[in-house]
């Protein structure tokens, strides 16, 4: 299998290990992965003051994520960008887009009152345009 490995981050721990687990299952299947972030409205914070300020974006995290990634210089290839809307239907959007044989989510809202609520797993596994592996991010 080739083809593009979607995943998609916030800054949370558990988008971390979704992360990583996307990232070693693009490179045992030999596709590239791209790292998606979505927003429904971009917050920004910045920090330093004068010519040495920082701006930080909650659009910022795949960038952040992917980097994080690809530090070692081996494994997939890895992209990323930032997609404004709900995250579901921006990993949607992303995996069509793209053509994505694979999207990976982490199962985060999947247990307890965050069942009732809806999940972006849950969104992502009954409306995505490939297969889904939903990877398993808590720590018990």
């Amino acid at each position: 299998m080739s083809g593009v490995v979607v995943v998609g981050v916030d800054a949370s721990q558990s988008a971390r290990k979704a992360a990583e687990v996307a990232r070693d299952l693009a490179e045992s299947l030999g596709a590239s992965l791209h790292v998606v972030t979505a927003f429904e409205t971009e917050n920004a914070e910045v920090f330093g003051s004068g010519s040495d300020t920082v701006r930080i974006s909650n659009a910022d995290s795949a960038e952040i994520v992917a980097n994080e990634l690809g530090k070692s210089g081996q494994g997939p290839k890895i992209t990323y960008s930032a997609a404004r809307g709900k995250p579901a239907d921006s990993l949607i959007r992303e995996a069509i887009r793209l053509d994505a044989r694979l999207i990976v989510v982490g199962n985060r809202r999947m247990r307890g009152i965050g069942r009732l609520l809806g999940s972006v797993a849950n969104s992502v596994a009954h409306n995505a345009p490939c297969d889904v592996y939903i990877a398993n991010t808590y720590d018990d």
